[in-house]
């Protein structure tokens, strides 16, 4: 008889879901995590009274109901309202694209005149598109590709609109009215108190280790569960023995200012391509500038967003899904299908982009077949 029914290997978002699921079923369960902390890339830290997340913004949205009504139970949602601006060259645009937007760039107030300019401007691009500037100029029109779209992708993944694949960007969201919600979601918000807070509230009574690399100990963990929940990079589990998968990592310049102010909103994208940076995250402003007793905070707290190539002793962030990438990934589900009593998951895992919701949507199923 093994001391656990699993070990969750992550304390982040799907090892925490599937952590609370399993312990609800009396099962026995021990998390790890080899970072000093609990919570992933959701993780976030108290600094002067402001939760800071610390692995850039994470906004909840979700039309699940099932997920919603699951999660709710572990925290309770503000009104945030995830509603971005981009700064290009000091020009200031609301995102999405919507009115406000084709008002700023062309001086148009009907959704006629708009639809007018981006039809005709559309019309540079008659065949199939082939690559990601293409892509776009297909969907928006020039204006709006050179200006918002073009140096903040670049940035992002550090190569030219026109060698990255036409799929990254299938779907641009382009509205017709003035409404500035990014998310077409039926729920949004951020858990009042932080996401370190909700991960704390999934995790209570389960037995978590942090600061410990199960890959050093896989031998001595393995005999102490009949199963293992892996939520690590899966190149990572077979010691990239087919080669390491490509990311892209982020980096945070976080910095504590002495005014109540700077930018008077929660994200913004700068979207030329001479600002190192992709954007700047004001946290405050996720839970309206108000502390936990709703007075207002005196003091701000920025975090500069830098976008480069993943290297090994890197977080790992966004999969490169293109063809060479997606090939090797699937030779290591194939290994992973192999191994005994080990389940791979989450992002990482899986080598996969998830928005927060569907990361939690996986970990329930995963949850229902094997509990």
């Amino acid at each position: 008889m093994k001391q656990y029914d699993y070990i969750v290997v992550g304390a982040g978002l799907f090892g925490s879901v599937f952590a609370q699921c399993a312990k609800e079923k009396g099962k026995k369960v021990l998390v790890t995590d080899k970072r000093n902390h609990i919570g992933g890339n959701v993780y976030t830290e108290k600094i002067n009274g402001i939760n800071v997340h610390r692995y850039g913004a994470h906004i909840f949205h979700t039309n699940d109901k099932k997920v919603m009504d699951y999660i709710s139970r572990f925290a309770d949602f503000n009104r945030f309202t995830n509603s971005p601006v981009a700064n290009y060259k000091g020009e200031i645009y609301s995102l999405p694209f919507n009115m406000y937007t084709f008002n700023k760039m062309w001086g148009v107030s009907t959704p006629e005149e708009a639809a007018q300019i981006i039809a005709e401007q559309k019309k540079e691009i008659s065949a199939e598109p082939q690559n990601l500037e293409e892509q776009a100029i297909s969907l928006v029109g020039r204006d709006i590709y050179e200006k918002l779209i073009k140096g903040y992708t670049e940035k992002q993944w550090g190569r030219s609109c026109r060698s990255l694949p036409a799929f990254i960007i299938r779907r641009l969201p382009v509205r017709f009215t003035y409404d500035n919600n990014y998310f077409n979601a039926l729920y949004q918000g951020i858990p009042v108190g932080g996401y370190t807070n909700m991960i704390e509230k999934l995790l209570d009574g389960i037995e978590v280790i942090l600061g410990c690399d199960y890959l050093e100990n896989k031998n001595e963990f393995a005999l102490l569960a009949d199963k293992i929940i892996f939520t690590g990079p899966i190149d990572s589990y077979f010691d990239y023995c087919e080669g390491a998968l490509e990311y892209r990592s982020l980096k945070f310049e976080t910095q504590e200012l002495d005014i109540p102010n700077f930018q008077g909103n929660a994200a913004v994208n700068y979207t030329d391509s001479e600002t190192p940076f992709t954007r700047i995250i004001e946290h405050k402003w996720f839970e309206f500038g108000k502390d936990e007793n709703g007075n207002d905070l005196p003091t701000t707290v920025i975090s500069r967003e830098y976008s480069s190539e993943w290297k090994p002793g890197d977080e790992p962030y966004y999969p490169v899904n293109d063809e060479k990438n997606t090939a090797l990934y699937q030779k290591y589900r194939a290994l992973a299908d192999k191994e005994n009593g080990v389940i791979f998951g989450g992002r990482l895992g899986s080598y996969k982009y998830y928005d927060m919701d569907q990361v939690i949507a996986e970990a329930l199923k995963l949850a229902e077949k094997e509990l």
